[in-house]
């Protein structure tokens, strides 16, 4: 009888622990962004679009050798950059960040509706069909406006200082050699995988 007793309770104990452990290895990726004002934007992702920040849309240009206007500013002395393009690239800079503005604006808009049609659980299908219409254009706008900014900038640049740009962002043969200026050292080896 007691070893009977005594199975039970071992049973009961590892299985418990067993089924414990079992629950919090399942848990979501996402356990805790249920907590965002909008679940499908961080506060990091809404700050960038509220700033008009590039959000990662315009990598296919600036990855390809084709330099955006924010950087370019920010760079112009190291380049370096003649008063005239520092002009132009000025005016290409605040269209582009005008229009991302406004369009950040609108995404984020966007994500909050589904965001609260979902909650509120009055979404139909239709609805829902016309946010994403909505969202995926928006994001498609979004990108343009970036990548037609970086477009815009290679004509007014010489071959020299767009190399320089691409060594001065640490684009080239190795990007683990130097880590470009404005980038955390940390995460930009990690994304380059060069640990």
């Amino acid at each position: 009888m007691k070893i009977l007793f005594l199975g039970g309770v071992l049973l009961a104990t590892f299985g418990t622990f067993g089924i414990s452990n079992t629950q919090h290895t399942q848990a979501s990726k996402y356990a805790g962004q249920e907590t965002r004002e909008i679940k499908s934007l961080s506060p990091d992702d809404i700050a960038e679009l509220r700033r008009g920040g590039g959000w990662g849309l315009a990598k296919s240009a600036e990855l390809n050798g084709m330099p955006g206007p924010a950087h370019l500013l920010e760079l112009k002395d190291k380049i370096p950059l003649k008063p005239e393009q520092v002009s132009d690239i000025q005016k290409i800079f605040d269209e582009m960040k005008a229009n991302a503005i406004r369009e950040g604006e609108h995404l984020i808009e966007l994500e909050k509706q589904l965001e609260s049609r979902f909650r509120d659980r009055t979404i139909s299908d239709q609805e829902l069909r016309r946010l994403l219409d909505g969202i995926s254009k928006s994001r498609r706008d979004l990108r343009y406006i970036h990548l037609s900014a970086h477009l815009s900038t290679p004509a007014l640049l010489t071959k020299d200082q767009i190399t320089r740009y691409n060594q001065l962002r640490g684009y080239g043969d190795n990007p683990c050699a130097s880590v470009p200026e404005g980038h955390d050292s940390t995460m930009w080896r990690k994304h380059n995988s060069c640990e």
